[in-house]
């Protein structure tokens, strides 16, 4: 190892390797690409921003104006956070390095590109901007780096990563690490990446040992925030990350949980820079206790004092689960991941299970059980019939005798003194509507509520 990146690993208190860097660095330093996948908090970014930098001082740059080595990451925190691993590994050198992601001015980003850099993070959109302005030559790059690549992937950057590798040298050294190594992660790296070095270590990824992994039922939302509620009351929560499925969502509970008397802030992409960067410190330096996000703005937080993980919403794309849960039990840590799921969500959490290799067993706090078993299938409202002249409440539609208003909807509608009950030995009573239009299975009351249920 160069002397002045092992004196910067030396200041930094650092002993051993973790598995991920034993395995990646010599393959980095050997000048081999590389396709590395592990749990997140498992020093990943070490691992391929120390022998970069080792090679950049073996090798002198040429002076020539744009980056010699490039990171991509899908995020700003994510850049900011690479960034600041850059710094502090290259602090006894002379390299130098910048970052280009949204939400900063131009003008300043102008001046950083004109100019030799050793190493630029950034985030492909902006990075897009600089080269449709040709305000960035990425002729010179020695290194392409692709950091939490499947990431990037669904968020829709797989034509813009695409087209920024096509400017850089087909000579360059890449490297791609993500969670999962699997779909369009496997046929950008093999596109993109010559005879790459794999290393895997998929069981610490997928099972994340160290994380008590919990799952409750709820019926509805104010089902959901009871539980939510008897939570936060656990003493043994340190710090918190709490997920919702919305921006909007966020910000409303981050704002009820405020007015409950909880140190609480919202993160998602419609905050500013310098507020997400505010928040962010506020909850290193424990001033903040809980963080309601969205997967997006949470993508690459590396906060050591997250003790508990929760999912308001379950995610749409079943990873994020895996992401979401690495906020905790980072680094041989342990961790509490709460899931609260509602029967609407029983795909996604198959689709979690299937990836993940774990089956969630429910739970359930005793005085407040859900009412609505999981098991209980909940169809989608039907499209409504043609109106047609004459018509009242769309009509009955042909073959389907006797269903009112909207057809049968099987499962959902339950009197208030059987909700979720069944008959013995047959299935979840639903029946037909009444000529009223029956009730909702939120059972928020009001007998004639003649619209189609939401599933």
């Amino acid at each position: 190892m160069n002397p002045s990146i092992a004196k910067a690993i030396e200041a930094c208190g650092f002993e051993n390797p973790t598995l991920i860097q034993a395995k990646s660095i010599p393959i980095v330093m050997a000048g081999r690409d590389l396709m590395a996948s592990s749990q997140t908090g498992s020093g990943k970014t070490a691992s391929f921003v120390v022998p970069m930098l080792h090679r950049l001082m073996e090798r002198p740059g040429t002076g020539r104006r744009g980056p010699r080595a490039l990171v991509l990451t899908p995020t700003r925190e994510l850049a900011v956070q690479v960034q600041e691993e850059v710094r502090r590994f290259g602090k006894f050198t002379n390299l130098t390095s910048g970052i280009v992601v949204g939400g900063m001015g131009y003008g300043p980003q102008y001046q950083l590109l004109s100019r030799p850099l050793d190493v630029l993070v950034a985030t492909p959109g902006r990075l897009i901007d600089h080269l449709d302005q040709k305000k960035v030559d990425l002729s010179n790059v020695e290194f392409l780096v692709l950091d939490e690549a499947d990431r990037m992937l669904d968020m829709g950057f797989v034509k813009p990563v695409r087209r920024i590798a096509g400017y850089t040298p087909d000579s360059k050294q890449s490297l791609l690490f993500s969670a999962t190594l699997e779909g369009e992660v496997r046929r950008v790296a093999a596109d993109l990446l010559k005879q790459p070095e794999l290393v895997e270590l998929a069981a610490n990824k997928r099972r994340h040992e160290g994380i008590d992994q919990k799952l409750f039922h709820v019926d509805n939302v104010d089902h959901k925030r009871r539980l939510l509620d008897h939570w936060l009351g656990d003493r043994e929560i340190k710090q918190a990350v709490i997920f919702t499925g919305t921006k909007r969502r966020a910000d409303r509970l981050a704002k009820s949980l405020a007015l409950s008397g909880h140190s609480c802030a919202a993160l998602h992409g419609d905050k500013t820079q310098g507020q997400r960067k505010r928040t962010i410190d506020q909850m290193r330096d424990g001033s903040v206790k809980l963080l309601v996000a969205t997967d997006v703005a949470a993508r690459g937080l590396d906060i050591d004092g997250i003790s508990h993980v929760i999912n308001y919403d379950l995610p749409t794309v079943p990873e994020d689960y895996i992401h979401r849960i690495g906020r905790t039990g980072r680094a041989g840590a342990t961790g509490t991941a709460v899931s609260l799921v509602a029967p609407e969500d029983r795909e996604k959490l198959r689709d979690i299970e299937k990836l993940t290799g774990n089956r969630l067993v429910g739970e359930y706090l005793k005085g407040d059980e859900p009412k609505i078993p999981l098991t209980v299938v909940i169809p989608k409202a039907p499209k409504p019939a043609p109106r047609g002249r004459g018509q009242q409440g769309g009509g009955q539609r042909q073959g389907a005798p006797g269903q009112g208003q909207g057809g049968q909807n099987q499962g959902r509608n339950r009197s208030p003194h059987s909700h979720g009950s069944r008959p013995p030995g047959g299935r979840p009573q639903g029946g037909q509507r009444s000529g009223q239009g029956g009730k909702r299975s939120e059972n928020r009351g009001g007998g004639g509520d003649s619209r189609p249920a939401r599933a």
